[in-house]
């Protein structure tokens, strides 16, 4: 009970539990120093009592303070008492509700990741058409260009349209790639690479992300081995430890990417690992937030600036390749993340962008529902020598091959009907296992359960690759 002041008159076992005050320490001494210094400065706490009186009752969620000046989440209820009409004082009950509080937290916090979840498959499954559309497009552009190659001769001004255009296509073939990667759903396909080469391959891309108050510095050891990782993923996982560095420095830094070769056992690790580097100048990571930093949807930014993702990501990655991560930070003093990936003792075979197209011969059965498509594919099948005939659907790539005379089916996965490319090959291989089948696609969920049972060339590819990939089938 409170007097009409707000000086507390009665005091009950609950108080004293709760608040942690002796009915002697507290009677006679105002309300008021339940509440934070903030809501007493504020005139909080007779601005309740005034309320009590104009409404009748007041209610409040609110903080207040401990006897051991402990915070704790209460729920309040203030009555006014009334005798013959006047105000001898006010009745008030307070219940520590803090644990409740922190369950509809943790509620709400599931829900907005699962709302986060939800909008990321959705991106997911939005970015699977799109990319399959998409590369269908491109792949009309990228065969035709093969035509128009021969067809400029030495005409200079021609030739440096198309290598333009030629630019232009591989650029929207690896964007296309990257957004599959972002939404989890581009397969993994790992390859030697060449980490010194890379990292400066992607150097652009990172002076350009991390603005201009910040200075990236590269530091590459000489003699770095090769190591064996999904080529996307592994850029990927660089821009996202760069993004975070940069967003970790709100006055600008420096971040420093470092890679040299390492022996995580001394001289027992003859294997050896090579370890990459991201290191920032930034406010670094407070001890009870460094454990949940690779934690799926866990960010420190502001709702709408960070998914959450960008370190799981790096965490999922490095984890699948065979190696590990370390976290080094400390506050005002930045931190420093090291990926450490596994050697691999091939050096990566050097790529030839003009590689010797192979002819052939033979008939192929060219199974593609969308036609521009199937002109292009087709005609880059018979400048190799092939003769073609063209199906739109695995219903009638069946009644074609009843007809013997097939030498090859390369097929499209996404086709309309009860069965598509992926469907086909399997059937085929049941029944004709001896015909060879090379399967193309844009994007698929089917292509993610080939699982290596048929080779996939991915769309949009240039000639010489597909040439490369039907002398790559059995026979």
């Amino acid at each position: 009970m409170l007097d009409p002041t707000g000086v507390v008159t009665s005091w009950n076992i609950g108080g004293q539990r709760i608040k942690g005050y002796a009915p002697a320490e507290i009677i006679g001494q105002h309300f008021s120093r339940f509440y934070t210094e903030v809501d007493r400065a504020n005139g909080k706490p007779l601005r309740a009592l005034r309320i009590a009186c104009e409404q009748g009752r007041y209610e409040e969620d609110g903080w207040r303070v401990r006897k051991d000046g402990t915070f704790f989440w209460a729920s309040v209820v203030i009555d006014p008492i009334y005798e013959d009409g006047e105000l001898v004082g006010f009745a008030k009950i307070t219940r520590d509700i803090t644990e409740r509080r922190e369950a509809q937290l943790r509620l709400e916090q599931m829900h907005q990741q699962l709302a986060e979840s939800q909008k990321l498959d959705a991106l997911g499954q939005l970015t699977g058409g799109v990319a399959h559309d998409f590369n269908n497009l491109l792949m009309i552009i990228s065969g035709s260009l093969h035509t128009l190659k021969k067809a400029v001769g030495d005409d200079s001004k021609s030739q440096r349209a198309v290598s333009a255009i030629e630019g232009a296509t591989k650029r929207g073939a690896s964007l296309t790639s990257q957004l599959l990667t972002f939404a989890r759903r581009q397969s993994v396909n790992p390859q030697v690479i060449d980490v010194a080469e890379r990292l400066d391959a992607v150097r652009e891309v990172l002076d350009t992300g991390v603005g201009s108050a910040v200075t990236l510095q590269f530091d590459v050891a000489p003699g770095v081995w090769p190591i064996m990782v999904d080529l996307t993923e592994f850029e990927t996982a660089l821009v996202n430890l760069v993004i975070n560095a940069r967003d970790a420095m709100t006055g600008g830094g420096v971040i420093t990417v470092s890679a040299r070769n390492v022996t995580l056992g001394g001289e027992t690790d003859t294997s050896g690992h090579v370890a990459i580097t991201v290191e920032d100048t930034g406010a670094g990571i407070a001890p009870d937030v460094l454990g949940k930093i690779f934690d799926p949807f866990f960010t420190t930014k502001p709702i709408g600036k960070g998914t959450g993702l960008g370190l799981s990501q790096v965490h999922g990655f490095v984890h699948q390749a065979g190696g590990t991560v370390k976290v080094a930070s400390e506050l005002g003093k930045g931190t420093r993340i090291t990926i450490l990936l596994p050697r691999k003792e091939t050096a990566p075979a050097a790529e030839d962008a003009n590689a010797a197209e192979i002819g052939g011969s033979g008939i192929v059965l060219l199974v593609e529902d969308n036609p521009e498509v199937a002109s292009v594919s087709a005609g880059l099948l018979e400048q190799l020598g092939y003769t073609v005939r063209r199906v739109a659907n695995a219903e009638a790539a069946l009644r074609e091959i009843e007809l013997d005379g097939i030498d090859l089916v390369f097929s499209d996965i996404v086709m309309p009907g009860k069965m598509d490319g992926l469907g086909l090959a399997r059937h085929l291989k049941a029944t004709k296992p001896g015909l060879p089948i090379l399967l193309a696609s844009g994007y698929s969920d089917a292509a993610l359960s080939v699982r290596g049972d048929f080779p996939i060339l991915r769309k949009p590819y240039e000639i010489h690759e597909l040439s490369q990939a039907i002398a790559k089938l059995p026979r």
